[in-house]
């Protein structure tokens, strides 16, 4: 098959790209580079299967393919919310333009949506079937209510046009290509404990998190585009473990062998206390679970920091 990844150039779009690359597909990596990086794929770059443009989403984008991983967007609220206006943009006219060029060429097309359609929850751990509790006047909210939109534009292309549609939600994940500076919980404690400086737990730190190795998401996208039952969605694509954030800096102290000492600021606007999916929908449906457990995954991206810092 011939596949489009939008923010294919960022850090699930890679290696999404790479893996489907593995499976004997033709990939046509789409970003703008916002905060996708060539390095993430460079190594894919002498692949003859593999093509990269340069291209904003929230412009329409004319190309032949037979499905489509729509993943543009910024994720992590240090880039989200430095250009929130382009951020909705970003997220709402691109599902626009991918869902009609999805239309045209009457393909599949999947959407990386997020746990973050949550919200704060009044619900844990957060099943499908939950509505969620969100600011829509927050900081957070150009994400958060864009990602909803996007829900919504999605399954009403799939109810008015019957399009084939998937939608993910993606809780926290991590590993190798991370950005150093996306502010994200796992990136932040180990650059931090790598460089022998604090690390930053705001609030007491006994809010909670479920943290799923890119691995795993990757088998999970995959598994939901590809499930025979062409099940729409929204489906939790996540890992049910759940930390601290203090337990989480205490692992990451532990397996970098750092001196860091643990520094406290305040609480984040409308950061969520508690976050971790019920994937039983996924078991059912796609027949995946994640695999790679908090510290193997977290012994790679560890690596993988050290190797960008040295």
């Amino acid at each position: 098959m011939r596949i489009l990844i939008s923010g294919g150039a960022g850090f699930v779009g890679s290696h999404l790209a790479e893996r489907l690359l593995g499976h004997g597909h033709d990939v046509i990596a789409v970003d703008n580079y916002f905060t996708g990086s060539k390095r993430n794929i460079e190594h894919l770059l002498g692949n003859p299967r593999f093509e990269l443009i340069r291209h904003d989403v929230t412009f329409p984008l004319y190309v032949e393919v037979d499905a489509i991983y729509n993943l543009a967007s910024p994720a992590s609220p240090v880039h989200y919310q430095h250009d929130p206006v382009q951020t909705t943009k970003t997220n709402v006219m691109g599902a626009i333009n991918m869902l009609g060029l999805a239309k045209r060429l009457r393909v599949p097309i999947l959407q990386a949506s997020t746990s973050e359609v949550y919200g704060d929850p009044e619900v844990h751990p957060q099943p499908e079937e939950y509505w969620g509790k969100v600011n829509p006047i927050g900081p957070r909210a150009c994400y958060d209510e864009a990602k909803r939109v996007a829900e919504t534009l999605f399954f009403d292309y799939y109810r008015q046009h019957g399009l084939d549609i998937r939608v993910a939600r993606i809780f926290n994940t991590y590993g190798p290509r991370m950005a150093a500076d996306d502010g994200r919980v796992v990136s932040n404690f180990i650059v931090q404990a790598l460089r022998g400086g604090p690390l930053t737990i705001y609030g007491d730190g006994s809010q909670t998190r479920s943290f799923c190795y890119v691995d795993d998401l990757v088998s999970g996208l995959i598994a939901l585009m590809e499930n025979s039952s062409n099940e729409p969605g929204p489906v939790n694509l996540g890992n049910p473990g759940e930390f601290t954030m203090l337990e989480l800096a205490s692992l990451v102290v532990e397996m970098t062998g750092s001196s860091s000492v643990l520094e406290h600021r305040d609480l984040p606007a409308d950061d969520p206390k508690q976050r971790q999916p019920n994937i039983e929908k996924a078991k059912k449906v796609l027949g995946w679970e994640p695999k790679v457990a908090l510290r193997e995954g977290l012994s790679t991206t560890i690596s993988y920091f050290q190797s960008q810092l040295a």
